[in-house]
C-alpha cells in the first residue's frame, strides 16, 4: 500500500458557530494521507504517473477558505470527497483539521475532527 501524507497544511479561514468565528479568520492545521499506487511513478520518476500533493495542497485550502464551515465535521467530509474524486487511482483519503486556537475558556491546545473516505 503506498500513501502520500501531508502534514499539517496550515490555513487561515471563517469556520465555526460561534459570531467571534464569523467574523474573523481563524488558524486551522490539515494532516491529509491518500492511498494510491505510485510504483510507475518512482520508477519512472514522473510526477504525471501519480497525484501531485500540490494540487490536493491547493484544493484543501481553497475549499477551507471558500466554504465558511459551520462544522469542522463538514469541512473534512467535503475535502476528503473532492481528494477522492480528483484521481481515480486514490483508493483512500483521511483528513483530520484541528482549530489551533479553538474558541473556549479552557486551556486546551487544539480540537480538531478527523474522517476517512474510501471508494467503493
Amino acid at each position: 500500500m503506498d500513501v502520500v501524507e501531508i502534514r499539517d497544511l496550515r490555513v487561515s479561514a471563517i469556520v465555526g458557530l460561534l459570531p467571534e468565528e464569523r467574523d474573523r479568520e481563524q488558524p486551522l492545521s490539515f494532516d491529509i494521507d491518500f492511498t494510491r499506487p505510485f510504483a510507475a511513478a518512482a520508477t519512472s520518476d514522473d510526477v504525471r504517473r501519480t497525484t501531485n500533493y500540490a494540487t490536493v495542497i491547493t484544493l484543501t485550502s481553497r475549499l477551507t477558505v471558500e466554504g465558511k464551515f459551520l462544522l469542522l465535521e463538514t469541512l473534512v467530509s467535503r475535502v476528503a470527497e473532492k481528494i477522492l474524486a480528483l484521481d481515480g487511482e486514490i483508493t483512500e483519503v483521511m483528513v483530520r483539521v484541528r482549530k489551533l486556537r479553538p474558541p473556549v475558556p479552557q486551556d486546551v491546545g487544539t480540537v480538531g475532527v478527523s474522517t476517512r473516505v474510501t471508494r467503493g
